[in-house]
């Protein structure tokens, strides 16, 4: 349900969460920001009839997580729906730096978490962005070493590292602690459990030194660490109802969804387009989505590590709304946020819309939508 108070972030939320809120929330596999150039892409808009934007700019992150994106590239399914107007792909290794760029109108749509969507959306009161899909729900572990850790009662004591200061894994993982009766002081991590905030990149190298006994944290990190004897004792999705939260999420500049509905809606045809295949064509998606990652990386994901980390993720075109409000709620509980406004981050009318004409069933978005 809405929160009636006024949104206001904590005078330390800006140091200790504005940057980090949220920056491991899918930037746990970024490799860089890559403006894409792609010829076919070129031709298929060279032939389509163009919509009211000559350019359409998408950002995301080169992540498993944000596969409807690498795919939906991959495949040429965006560009298709987008007809004579051009797809311009930008990846990004944090969600902040993507926030900026929206902000900035340097991207118009992208492919983000929950936390730097409502982090984005609190900080600008209202007026930066609307949530106009889903993307993607589940992908978070918890991995440890089996020599130290057997049950989830052994992790007290333990030292357990989550992607970044405020971000969606550590939110979770410290509201799991609170759950458990256990305190940890939100700021330094210490207390009964030790959090250690370790960049998803280096993580899997302070497993192998010891210095982490396991780890709360997105996919493939998660299978990196399984790949190097780490042993899965908890799958956040068990945490939810119908096992499913919001890991992904579609925003769009409010400016661009005002401006460029038309464009807003054959994106979003795209997205939807992109999931269907992807949920029918599960090997040839994995493949696609790895051979995106290739391309923008110059190294694709292992087989051992991929075939672990895909079934995890579940590609949907629902945003799962309300548990983006419970997610926020925790970070309040966490003492990382000040109760936030969320009412009107939603837009759903665009995406509900396409869904109809598909013949699929609508989406909600659990009172928090634009009037």
């Amino acid at each position: 349900m809405p929160v009636t108070t006024r949104t206001t972030l904590r005078r330390g939320l800006a140091a200790a969460v504005a940057l980090p809120l949220l920056i491991g929330a899918l930037a746990s596999c970024g490799y860089g920001s890559e403006a894409e150039n792609d010829d076919a892409t070129k031709k298929v808009a060279a032939e389509g009839e163009k919509l009211s934007a000559d350019t359409v700019r998408l950002g995301f992150f080169p992540n498993l997580t944000h596969a409807t994106a690498l795919v939906g590239v991959q495949e040429g399914i965006f560009q298709k729906e987008l007809g004579g107007t051009v797809l311009a792909p930008t990846t990004f290794n944090a969600g902040p730096s993507e926030i900026e760029a929206l902000n900035a109108g340097s991207i118009d749509i992208g492919f983000i978490g929950p936390s730097p969507s409502i982090n984005g959306y609190v900080k600008s009161k209202g007026s930066s962005l609307r949530i106009i899909g889903g993307s993607a729900s589940g992908g978070v572990k918890l991995v440890v070493n089996p020599a130290k850790i057997k049950t989830l009662d052994d992790l007290k004591g333990k030292k357990i590292a989550t992607p970044q200061k405020g971000n969606t894994q550590d939110v979770a993982f410290l509201n799991w602690i609170a759950e458990k009766g256990w305190k940890v002081d939100s700021a330094s991590g210490q207390g009964d459990v030790s959090v250690v905030r370790t960049d998803n990149k280096t993580t899997p190298n302070a497993y192998k030194a010891g210095s982490i006994d396991g780890a709360w944290v997105p996919e493939p990190t998660a299978s990196k660490l399984v790949s190097e004897g780490a042993k899965v004792l908890l799958d956040e999705s068990d945490l939810w109802p119908d096992k499913k939260f919001v890991i992904t999420n579609i925003i769009v500049s409010q400016k661009f969804l005002k401006e460029h509905p038309d464009v807003v809606e054959a994106f979003l045809r795209g997205s939807v387009k992109t999931n269907e295949w992807i949920n029918a064509n599960q090997d040839k998606a994995k493949a696609s989505a790895n051979a995106k990652l290739k391309a923008l990386s110059g190294k694709a994901l292992g087989a051992k590590v991929i075939d672990a980390a895909w079934p995890s993720i579940q590609f949907t075109n629902d945003p799962l709304a309300a548990t983006l409000q419970a997610q926020a709620d925790h970070a309040v509980k966490a003492g990382l946020l000040e109760k936030p406004e969320l009412s009107g981050i939603y837009d759903l009318k665009p995406l509900n819309k396409v869904l109809k004409a598909a013949g699929q069933p609508e989406v909600s978005d659990a009172g928090l939508g634009a009037k």
